[in-house]
């Protein structure tokens, strides 16, 4: 199976809560306002191929589904109360119109597959469910006699729809087609090793190096307009609907789609959508793997977000080598051991930081400013994702950059890079110039390398005794805002080229046992659970000085669980090693820890560092507190 549809089949979502507020007008007019209803939920599915050959043995498109089981999901969800609704129906409601009823679920079939006319048209009008039908425009333009490998099947005109079959399901008035692009369903070379990434998100890589923005956005927009000429021409309809390849998109991709009038989106993104929103993609579940309708219950009534993560933090130092034979079996150990131990993500070092003093000196993606030490961290993030099956987070730091001296960007202290003590070198985030220079690393990371999440280092503090300019004058919690509101800043700039994203921020431990402390950090567990989707809770005591009794963790799980939203977005993240001595700290004591701190309520655990090349802490031994899968031992 090639990478990207792997990738594919491992994005599942569930849209749900969807919400409308009253206006704060109405509440001035007229004294309280009383609760709104809360709006009915909707879950997009996304189906693919649905064909009676997926008994044998030799099928390998996972996408499909059987027509017996396309059959038992709509007579099971016709059964248990579910309302198909039309996507004019699901527009209304976006924009304030009628709401959706109870339950409801839009149905969406993608690709263009003339089993869409043959097995699903049928049903559609049996059932009396409408449903969108997203088109590729150069599967449906194949030139007779070309034959491409379609999921594993040998494909050539006749796998597609034709023209007429498309009119005379629009016209029956339950199909609305939509655009799936007309040529970017594919892979394009996106980095020096060529992997291969998603068409409509990727900078692609060539003899002349990247491509630049304007030249995506080209590509992008005469792609996407060719595809609304195509429909217009041949149904007499253009379409007001993308639905990304791969469910992959981007903010600049999702600009060119409203420019050539096709205003809404469908994704993959397994992501939690709390309201309607005009403009926002809409994510989609997918239907694979010829489920049955016990495994479409359980997918969409399991919300993506409420599983357990399991993180391991990575050092891309470890991977780095000069000698790029010595990089690959580098780069293969690792993969390896996190296939096998099966965490849930990999939080990935993106910055050179050989010496070990969180300053970044170099990055491990094509940048504007610093040093690359090597392309590699797009290659590893997307091995990791095709080949190990994790998410990956860039981590990052947030203010300890080493930028050129002649640009005499203002510091926080006068700690120098490499310099020994308890504080980083800090770039001073109130500076305009410092704030731009930092934004635009993490724009370009954003641009040239595939992730899932964010996450800001450890070096995103301040001490009452910095140089904080215009801050001095803030109050404690004034300058924990003033430093969230900066990492927030640079999570949009991001978010031109990653969608959707989450992040994730490092939080020390003295913090949660002291909130006083947040005079001495500008960190607060409270409204790091307000900003972030993950706090990254340092639970090593080590850090603080302090013993690595059992008491002490009770006491952290404890603190956490005591505010609101903190055991559901913290990850509780444990040392492999003690700082203090340098010595790797045994996974049978890292694995009690964890046992005790998930009697104490505690949901996501992860710990760091794990060092893939010494085998440190050793797999067989750590697995089974770390890993995420049904059976996390050693098979028999």
């Amino acid at each position: 199976m090639p990478p990207i549809i792997r990738w594919i089949l491992g994005a599942l979502l569930l849209v749900q809560s969807l919400s409308l507020g009253a206006s704060d007008r109405y509440a001035l007019a007229s004294g309280p306002v009383p609760p709104a209803p809360a709006m009915p939920t909707l879950t997009v599915l996304s189906y693919h191929d649905v064909r009676d050959d997926l008994r044998d043995a030799g099928n390998r498109d996972q996408s499909a589904i059987s027509t017996d089981h396309l059959i038992a999901h709509f007579d099971w969800l016709y059964a248990n109360g579910y309302h198909m609704v039309s996507l004019q129906q699901v527009l209304d409601a976006m924009n304030g119109g009628t709401p959706l009823p109870p339950q409801s679920v839009l149905l969406t079939f993608d690709d263009g597959l003339v089993s869409a006319y043959t097995r699903v048209f049928p049903l559609l009008r049996a059932y009396h469910y409408p449903a969108l039908l997203a088109l590729e425009g150069s599967w449906l333009d194949l030139p007779p006699g070309q034959r491409f490998n379609y999921n594993g099947s040998d494909c050539d005109r006749s796998c597609f729809l034709s023209w007429e079959q498309v009119n005379q399901m629009q016209a029956s008035g339950l199909v609305e087609l939509a655009s799936h692009s007309y040529d970017l369903h594919h892979g394009v070379p996106a980095n020096p090793q060529g992997n291969e990434f998603p068409a409509a998100v990727s900078l692609s890589y060539g003899t002349a190096g990247y491509e630049d923005e304007a030249s995506y956005r080209r590509r992008v927009h005469d792609d996407l307009a060719r595809s609304a000429s195509q429909l217009q021409a041949h149904t007499g309809h253009r379409p007001r609907v993308i639905v990304w390849p791969y469910g992959a998109y981007t903010g600049v991709a999702q600009e060119e789609a409203r420019a050539v009038g096709m205003p809404v989106s469908f994704s993959l993104d397994g992501q939690m959508a709390v309201q309607l929103t005009p403009g926002k993609t809409i994510p989609r579940l997918l239907v694979g793997d010829n489920i049955d309708v016990a495994g479409l219950a359980t997918l969409m009534r399991s919300p993506s977000d409420a599983s357990p993560q399991r993180i391991v933090q990575v050092d891309l130092d470890y991977v780095y080598d000069a000698d790029p034979t010595q990089q690959e079996k580098n780069l293969s150990a690792l993969l390896d051991r996190i296939k096998r131990m099966k965490p849930t993500q990999v939080w990935l070092q993106a910055y050179a930081d050989p010496d070990g003093d969180g300053v970044a000196d170099a990055l491990y993606f094509p940048n504007r400013h610093l040093p690359m030490r090597a392309d590699l961290f797009s290659r590893v993030s997307w091995q990791l994702r095709t080949r190990a099956g994790v998410d990956v987070y860039a981590w990052l730091p947030v203010l300890a950059f080493h930028p050129p001296a002649e640009l005499r960007l203002p510091t926080l202290s006068d700690v120098r890079p490499g310099q020994p003590g308890q504080d980083h070198y800090r770039l001073a985030p109130w500076d305009d110039r410092v704030r731009a220079w930092v934004g635009d690393i993490y724009e370009d990371l954003a641009m040239h390398a595939p992730m899932v999440g964010l996450l800001f280092s450890d070096d995103a503090y301040l001490r009452d005794t910095d140089r904080l300019g215009p801050w001095a004058g803030e109050s404690a919690a004034q300058r924990t805002a003033s430093l969230i509101g900066f990492t927030q800043a640079l999570t949009t700039r991001v978010q031109r080229w990653r969608l959707p994203l989450k992040t994730a921020r490092n939080l020390y431990a003295t913090v949660v046992f002291d909130p006083a402390a947040e005079a001495w950090f500008a960190q607060s567990l409270p409204a790091f659970i307000g900003a972030y989707d993950y706090t990254g809770l340092m639970a090593m005591p080590q850090l603080d000085q302090q013993a690595d009794h059992a008491d002490w963790y009770r006491r952290l799980a404890a603190a956490v669980a005591a505010q609101p939203g903190g055991i559901q977005r913290t990850v509780f993240e444990l040392a492999a090693q003690d700082w203090r001595t340098q010595q790797p700290i045994s996974a049978a004591q890292m694995g009690a820890r964890m046992r005790l701190l998930q009697a104490q309520g505690a949901r996501h655990l992860g710990y760091y560092p794990d060092n893939f090349i010494t085998g440190q802490p050793p797999l067989e031994a750590i697995r089974p507190y770390i890993s995420a899968a049904d059976y996390p031992y050693r098979e028999p």
